[in-house]
This record gives structure tokens, C-alpha cells and sequence, in this order.
């Protein structure tokens, strides 16, 4: 048993314009993870001979197996077969057999094969077709010097297919691959820094069968526990042991492991408790019910929410006192904390939040200058508030905003 490579090569202009996001290398190096095959590495290069003969060059270096993505079209810039047939220095063969069945596929749709499409047909012969039930490219697999080399179509739908038809399947018959654990332990409220320091001593004392990363986001961190070896059994119960490790240590800052999301987790107290939340947002602007809703069974907890961006709507429909706008500004403590209760009871729920802020990039000014954001929330026995100044963007204020007011909700709720 030995750790086995993959490297992916994505070939097109499109994508390295912007146009076209690479969604095919998400796909194939969450599928390679599952059986246990590692991507040492990825690139996209452009529809140039030089890139892409460089690319195939490199690859064959560093890994086992290069899959390659894109240029497979009938058209003169689908460069990627015939310079697979220069790189392996073969000439071409016409497939009968793929022929016919393109010939059938364009008669059903009542066209005529050109020739540019009968050309798909032809493959180099050093290669063994991939079938295509999507598309009219065949894929190609090649070898040579224990290497393997797959050409796939770019079209997702095409090569995703491929993949789970006939590719995967025959890795697993090829190779001997280690067993790969991923665990994903959430945590919010903590920077990462401050999580590394609290966490050294733990870290130190790992397994070597254990490797931990930190993937932090905006007011979140996650930590990534990858187990790797040959028993499955031996590796999960590692795995469950460094856990329970880390809620004895960090736990009042996990809310979740794996595909759970902070919102959905905050759904889970709600439901638990029998209560039910309300939102007036200003400065987020419906972001922070979307992220609630988003998740199912929403309908149980979320009573509903208002997004009263100007002032008269704040006094005239959710109820905030004009005085108090008037005197303290909308960006204040004052004014969310009448927010948060007014919409607690216009929509009879158990808890309201509001959020009011200067998301930017305008509307700053001397005394509250961009990423100033008040946050309250009241529950009809107390209401808490909190004040952040942000250093992001529009959106990245935006964001973080909501999940420090979602984490409020979580640590009222985890207190009750």
C-alpha cells in the first residue's frame, strides 16, 4: 500500500479569463479524496501548444495519475488530442464503432454528421476511449511508464459522468490506496491565532496517523482532522478520540462538526426549546434570514423579519421612536435595542435581533466610520448589545456581521 498522486491539468482560455469557473477540479478532488487517491497538485493552462505541452511535461514528474479537463471540441482551438497523440507519439485511428453510434445520436435529432464531428471518432491509437454518454467526445486513457493520463471533456455534466462510469471505478481496482478520514470541527467567536495558542499543547501531542489544518472564514474557524491508514475502524476511533479532546478544551466555541452550518445549528436550539426568532436588519439587508432559511424546517423557528433600511420605515412600521433616531442616529445602541424588541413583539416570537451598521464602502463618517455595526438581541427578559468595527468590504462586513449576531444566538441559547 502506497500514498498514490493525482494532478489536474484544466485547459482553456475561458476560465483563466474569468469567464468559466473550474468547477470540474471541485468535483474530481472531492471524488479522488473518497478513495483515497491525493491531488498533490492543480493548474489551468491556456489553449496554447507550449502551456499545454509544458503542463503534460510537469505533470508526468510529479504524479501517478494526470487528469486532464477540456479542449476536446471539433474546432481548430481543441488543441488537447492531438497534442496527447504528439506527446505519446501516436498516430490516429478511426473508431467504427463510436462513429455509428454518433451517427444514430445526431439522426435522432434529425441532423448529419460534418466532418468536423465525425472527427471525434478519431483517437489516437496508443490510447483506450473513455466512453461519452452525453456528449460526442470520447474520453482517452493512456499509460505509459506507470503513469496514467485521462482526457475529459470540460463539460461538467460529461466528464462527471465518466468519472463515476468508468474511471473511478477502475482506479479502485488498480491501486492499493490508503484509507483518508476527514473530520471537520467548527468554531466561532475565536480568532485563529488565539484557537492555535489554546490548542498548541493538544496539537503537539497528535498521532502521526493525525494531521490538523486551520481554514479560517469571516468570525469562523475551521479545524480539519485527516486520519490516514490502512484500518478504517482503528483510524475513526482516533479521530473520535482527538474530538472529545478538543470540546473539553475549545467546546464553547464549537457549534458543529462536518456539514453542519451555524444558522442551521442556532435551528436545532430553537427547536429544542420550543422557541422562535424575528429579524429586522438593517445594514445586512436580509442576509441573516436567508442563511436561517436556507436551511429546512426553517418554518418551525423563524417567525419572520423586516428590512427597514430608511429611518421612516424603522419608525413607521417597525415601531422605533423617532426621538430616539433623532437623537442618537440609526447606527446606535439605542436604536437596535427598539428594534430588536419592537420586532420580538410585531412578530410574537420568543427572541428578536437587529442589526444596524455602516456596511460601506460610502456613508461613513468621523464618529462612525465604515464597518460600525450595532447588534442587539432581546428575548422579553433582557436585551444584549454589541458593538464591532469591521475592516472588510461591503460583503465581507455584511457577512461577519450576521455571524457575530448568529453566534449571540447561539451563546443565549447554549446558556439557557
Amino acid at each position: 500500500m502506497k500514498n498514490i498522486y493525482a494532478e489536474l491539468i484544466s485547459i482553456g482560455d475561458e476560465i483563466l479569463y474569468g469567464q468559466t469557473l473550474d468547477t470540474n477540479s471541485h468535483f474530481i478532488c472531492g471524488e479522488l479524496d473518497k478513495i483515497g487517491i491525493r491531488v498533490s497538485r492543480k493548474v489551468t493552462v491556456s489553449d496554447s501548444r507550449d502551456s499545454i505541452m509544458n503542463a503534460f511535461r510537469e505533470a508526468e514528474k510529479n504524479a501517478d495519475i494526470i487528469l486532464i479537463t477540456g479542449g476536446l471540441g471539433p474546432t481548430k482551438d481543441d488543441l488537447t488530442k492531438p497534442l496527447l497523440a504528439e506527446y505519446f507519439d501516436s498516430g490516429m485511428k478511426l473508431h467504427e464503432d463510436i462513429l455509428e453510434d454518433l451517427k444514430e445520436r445526431y439522426a435522432k435529432r434529425g441532423r448529419e454528421l460534418n466532418d468536423l464531428n465525425k472527427g471525434q471518432a478519431e483517437l489516437p491509437e496508443k490510447c483506450k476511449p473513455v466512453e461519452n454518454k452525453f456528449g460526442t467526445a470520447p474520453g482517452m486513457w493512456f499509460e505509459k511508464d506507470n503513469k496514467i493520463f485521462i482526457s475529459m471533456p470540460g463539460v461538467p455534466r460529461e466528464m462527471q459522468q465518466m468519472m463515476q462510469d468508468s474511471i473511478l471505478p477502475k482506479f479502485k481496482e488498480i491501486f492499493d490506496t490508503p484509507v483518508l478520514i476527514h473530520k471537520m470541527i467548527h468554531t466561532v467567536g475565536v480568532p485563529e491565532s488565539i484557537l492555535a495558542e489554546k490548542l498548541e499543547d493538544w496539537e503537539n501531542g497528535l498521532s502521526k496517523e493525525i494531521k490538523l489544518a486551520y481554514l479560517p472564514g469571516l468570525k469562523q474557524v475551521k479545524l480539519r482532522l485527516t486520519a490516514s491508514g490502512k484500518d478504517e475502524k482503528h483510524l475513526n476511533a482516533l479521530i473520535d478520540q482527538e474530538v472529545d479532546k478538543l470540546y473539553k478544551l475549545v467546546g464553547k466555541y464549537i457549534y458543529g462538526t462536518d456539514e453542519g452550518n451555524l444558522a442551521q445549528k442556532i435551528g436545532d436550539l430553537l427547536l429544542k426549546q420550543n422557541k422562535t426568532i424575528a429579524c429586522a436588519e438593517s445594514c445586512t439587508g436580509g442576509y441573516l434570514a436567508h442563511l436561517i432559511t436556507s436551511n429546512a424546517g426553517s418554518s418551525e423557528y423563524y417567525r419572520g423579519g423586516i428590512n427597514p433600511y430608511h429611518n421612516d420605515l424603522k419608525i413607521n412600521v417597525l415601531g422605533v421612536r423617532k426621538e430616539t433616531i433623532e437623537k442618537y442616529g440609526a447606527v446606535s445602541e439605542q436604536t437596535v435595542i427598539e428594534m430588536a424588541e419592537r420586532v420580538r413583539e410585531l412578530f410574537n416570537a420568543d427572541i428578536g435581533v437587529s442589526t444596524s451598521g455602516v456596511a460601506g464602502p460610502g456613508g461613513g463618517t468621523k464618529d462612525k466610520r465604515v464597518g460600525t455595526v450595532w447588534v442587539a438581541l432581546a428575548d422579553g427578559t433582557k436585551t444584549q448589545t454589541k458593538l464591532y468595527h469591521f475592516q472588510f468590504d461591503r460583503h465581507g462586513n455584511i457577512e461577519i456581521t450576521t455571524n457575530s449576531l448568529l453566534n449571540l444566538v447561539r451563546q443565549t441559547l447554549s446558556s439557557n
